[in-house]
C-alpha cells in the first residue's frame, strides 16, 4: 500500500511538472505588427538577443531613446532592440503611428525596430506582453510593467532572461553583460 501511494504522488509531482511545461510558448510564435503595420516575425532574431521596450515620446524617461540607439549601434550584431510604444502610463504616447516614427527618427535618429502602440497590462494586454510577464508562458519569472521604459531582455534561443525597471538604463552592465 505505502509504495502504491509514493506511486500516485509522484505521478502526481510530474502531472504538474508536464503541465507546467506545455503552457509555456515559443516567443517566436507570437504575433506583432510594426509601427507601419507590418507583420514582425521574431523567429527572424533566432540567434541573437531581443530587447523589448515599452517606450514613450512625453515621458521623464524618453532621453533613453538616445542610448538604446547606442546600445543598438554597439550590439546590433547580437541583438534587436524593439520599441513597443505604449500609451497606458499617464497617457504620454498620444501619437500616431507616423507622429511617434518621426518623433523617433527625428529626436534620437532611432533605427531599432518599433512595434504598433499595444497595451502592456489589463484586459487588453498584448499576446506579448502577457509572455514577458507571465511565468507559465515565459517559464522564467512574472512581472508587471510599472512605467514606460520597463526592459525584458531575451536570449538568442528565445529564452527569458530578465526584467529590468525603467531606471536601469540601457548600456547599464546589467544588460550588456549578457552581450559581451
Amino acid at each position: 500500500m505505502k509504495n502504491i501511494l509514493i506511486t500516485v504522488i509522484m505521478l502526481n509531482i510530474f502531472n504538474k511538472s508536464t503541465a507546467q511545461n506545455s503552457t509555456q510558448q515559443s516567443i517566436y510564435d507570437i504575433e506583432i505588427n510594426s509601427l507601419e503595420g507590418n507583420p514582425i516575425n521574431l523567429s527572424d532574431f533566432k540567434g541573437k538577443y531581443i530587447l523589448f521596450v515599452n517606450v514613450a515620446s512625453e515621458c521623464g524617461f524618453t532621453g533613453q531613446y538616445a542610448d538604446l540607439q547606442k546600445l543598438y549601434d554597439t550590439y546590433q550584431d547580437k541583438m534587436m532592440i524593439i520599441g513597443v510604444p505604449c500609451n497606458q502610463f499617464g497617457g504620454q504616447e498620444p501619437g500616431t503611428a507616423s507622429q511617434i516614427k518621426s518623433f523617433c527618427e527625428k529626436n534620437y535618429g532611432v533605427t531599432f525596430l518599433m512595434t504598433e502602440k499595444v497595451d502592456v497590462k489589463g484586459d487588453n494586454q498584448h499576446p506579448l506582453y502577457q509572455w514577458l510577464t507571465n511565468k507559465d508562458l515565459n517559464g522564467q519569472s512574472s512581472s508587471s510593467v510599472k512605467w514606460n521604459f520597463q526592459k525584458y531582455l531575451i536570449g538568442k534561443d528565445g529564452e527569458f532572461i530578465d526584467y529590468y525597471y525603467s531606471i536601469t538604463k540601457p548600456m547599464s552592465s546589467k544588460i550588456t553583460k549578457h552581450l559581451k
